[in-house]
């Protein structure tokens, strides 16, 4: 395609990476890939202390925000209760939710994957589970979909998806709306309240966007709606 819409891809804090000499800022290489071959153009982004959304988001059409660590449990009101939690970091969550906030309330388009997926109930005021009972890190769940879920890209019946997670939704946050659960219960794909697409999913739709069609088809919808976006 001659026209890639900007999608803008908040980093991941890093202690140490293989290919720097200090801590590292970082996005899955296999996440700019999946957004690329959707057709957008993947640009990560530093999380900054009171950014100003409206400056750092002029030419950008779409936000993904992506897997990553744990969210501080006090930011759902809960003290950490278990030797689970890794990677807190306090500045990634404020600029977190302040981007997943803007960009709800800005109608623009917004994809929430893994850890943004929780980070977005949370900013909405729900809470987590902070370590499930039997984690999903390298797992795989099969989820069946009713026709609700076509605006999501994706088509109604069962989709494999590829997990790594060790914590859930508990409390969903306000105005979210629930598209899919796990066999075993667990909140897995919701719509959230936007004027814009805006869409979540527990899973990690970029582990298997090259063989399984519906992990592709929800990020080339994501990066359709992006195209038309203007903020």
């Amino acid at each position: 395609m001659d026209f890639r819409p900007r999608i803008a891809i908040l980093g991941r804090f890093a202690e140490s990476t293989s290919v720097t000499r200090f801590a590292g800022l970082v996005n899955a290489r296999r996440l700019l890939e999946a957004v690329h071959a959707a057709g957008g153009e993947p640009i990560t982004l530093l999380p900054t202390k009171d950014s100003d959304w409206s400056k750092v988001l002029a030419g950008f059409s779409g936000v993904l925000m992506p897997g990553g660590s744990d969210i501080n449990p006090l930011r759902y009101g809960e003290e950490p209760n278990n030797d689970e939690l890794y990677g807190i970091d306090d500045l990634q969550d404020e600029v977190d939710f302040s981007l997943a906030r803007f960009a709800l309330e800005k109608a623009m388009p917004y994809f929430a994957i893994c850890r943004g997926f929780q980070v977005t109930n949370v900013a909405l005021g729900g809470s987590l589970i902070q370590d499930m009972t039997k984690h999903h890190r390298h797992h795989i769940s099969e989820i069946n979909f009713d026709e609700s879920v076509v605006q999501l890209g994706l088509e109604p019946g069962p989709l494999k998806t590829s997990c790594y997670h060790h914590q859930a939704i508990a409390r969903l946050g306000d105005g979210i709306e629930v598209l899919g659960k796990s066999t075993d219960g667990y909140v897995e794909a919701v719509r959230y309240p936007s004027a814009g697409w805006a869409y979540g999913v527990q899973w990690h739709p970029e582990d298997n966007y090259d063989s399984e069609a519906g992990q592709l088809g929800m990020l080339k919808r994501f990066v359709h709606e992006a195209s038309a976006f203007k903020l």
